[in-house]
Formats: structure tokens, C-alpha cells, sequence
């Protein structure tokens, strides 16, 4: 694959950082940069499209994380088991990843948005204040299993990964929007860590477009989970849907053929 231009890289920075912002909010940042290097890097596989797109993403996911942990101080106790497993989970994906064909994940992307999305429509009180459904050890073997499952679909597909985690952790265990957002970048920045584990010693990743959209990320990621933290849980809420529902709009029209 040939170097890409400054052209090329100038519109993936600003991919990544809207990315980042968004994926700091609530998530789901893949959406926005994986199709922007899918655009740009007509040459590279996708393995390292992938793979070059956790490189950049695991940046803003730790920004995001660290920023969101001093501010909003989300509990450890499930936080932190919930990433170790979300970890393996997305080795294991990752390694079914590279079998996957790439026309199946739309399909299956715009299907987990549509639920996600009308779910949180459908339940206008959901995640404006945390009310915990589950305590003690089912409590975190809930978190542990949600971490497990959304972790083998970051490392197989990954785009939305955000969302789900936030929507999972609000819908199931009844945390508030914010918090949520807390404890997802956590898990998230172990599932970018975990795909990465296994793509960075195949030479998979695009080392100078991954150092760009790196950078890009990370600054959206602090941009992002400040804004989150000062506007609280009902902003959160409202960007989600906003999100999912242009993430499904995209996804669908390009099934449809109305786009590319």
C-alpha cells in the first residue's frame, strides 16, 4: 500500500477526533472511524484496517477513562473485573475476526443498534439515575459475563462496542448514564488492549496512519468526557440516541444501496 497523501491524513484526523468525542460520550466511536479508514486506505486489508483502528482507539478510550475515573469515580469493584474478562473476550474475537466475512457485519451491526435504540426510546426514565438491579456476586458475575460477550464482539467486529457497553450496563445492571459511560471507556480501553495484543506482533498495524488518528483520538476522548461529566446523565442520554439513531440511518442506507 502506497504512503497516504496529507490530504488523506488531514481527513482522518478529524475523523478520529469526532470519534473520540463521540466514544467518550457514549460510545460507538467505531462507527465513525473504521468506515473513514475503510474511505481513505482503498489498498490496505482489512486486517489492518482493523487493526490500525484499535491502535488509534485504545488512546482515546485510556484518555477518556482516566478522565472520567477522577471526576466521576465509578466503582472499581465491577469496573475492573468486567475489563479482565472483556480482555479475553476480545482476544478470542479477534481471532475469530479474521474469519469473518466482512459482509456480515452490517447486517448484524444494524440489527444490535435498532434494539439498542428503540429500547432506550421505549423507557424515557432509563439511565437518568442509577438504581442497581442486582447486588453481591450476581451483580458481578452479570458484569463479568456482559464484559466477556461485548469483548468477543469488539475483537470480532468492533464497531459500537461503546454503546453496547453503555447500554448494557444501564438496561441490566441499572446504572445511570454517566456512570455507565465510566465504567464502559474502562472496558473498552481493555478490549482495544486485548484485540491489539494479538494484531500488533502480526505487523498488522499502519504505523504512521495509526500514530495520526492516535493523537486525533486521544483529544476528542478529552474533549468528550469532559463535556459528559460537567453536562451529566440526561445529555449523555439524549447524545445516544442521537447517535444510534444516525448510526442506523448510515448502516441501513448503505444496505439499501443509497450510499456507500
Amino acid at each position: 500500500m502506497s504512503d497516504p497523501t496529507g490530504t488523506t491524513l488531514l481527513f482522518l484526523a478529524l475523523a478520529a477526533f469526532a470519534a473520540g468525542w463521540i466514544d467518550a460520550v457514549v460510545g460507538g466511536g467505531g462507527l465513525i472511524q473504521l468506515p473513514a479508514l475503510l474511505l481513505a486506505l482503498p489498498g490496505a486489508s482489512p486486517a489492518q484496517l482493523l487493526a490500525t483502528n484499535k491502535f488509534g482507539g485504545i488512546f482515546g478510550t485510556a484518555t477518556s477513562a482516566v478522565t472520567y475515573a477522577r471526576r466521576v469515580r465509578p466503582d472499581l469493584r465491577t469496573a475492573l473485573p468486567m475489563a479482565a474478562v472483556a480482555y479475553v473476550g476480545s482476544i478470542g474475537g479477534a481471532l475469530i475476526g479474521l474469519h469473518i466475512p466482512k459482509s456480515m457485519f452490517n447486517p448484524i451491526i444494524l440489527v444490535l443498534l435498532v434494539v439498542v435504540g428503540a429500547y432506550t426510546l421505549l423507557r424515557p426514565d432509563l439511565g437518568r439515575e442509577s438504581i442497581r438491579r442486582f447486588h453481591g456476586p450476581k451483580h458481578a458475575v452479570l458484569a463479568m459475563a456482559t464484559g466477556f460477550v461485548i469483548g468477543v464482539y469488539d475483537g470480532a467486529l468492533g464497531p459500537g462496542t461503546g454503546s453496547f457497553l453503555v447500554f448494557a450496563l444501564v438496561g441490566l445492571l441499572g446504572y445511570a448514564f454517566l456512570e455507565a459511560s465510566a465504567q464502559a471507556k474502562i472496558a473498552n480501553f481493555a478490549t482495544n488492549l486485548g484485540a491489539l495484543t494479538l494484531f500488533a506482533p502480526m505487523g498488522l498495524v499502519l504505523v504512521k496512519v495509526g500514530v495520526v488518528i492516535a493523537a486525533a483520538n486521544l483529544l476528542g476522548g478529552y474533549t468528550g468526557a469532559r463535556i459528559a461529566v460537567a453536562k451529566g446523565s440526561g445529555f449523555v442520554r439524549v447524545v445516544f440516541v442521537i447517535i444510534v439513531s444516525a448510526f442506523i440511518v448510515r448502516i441501513a442506507g448503505s444496505l439499501l444501496g443509497w450510499w456507500a
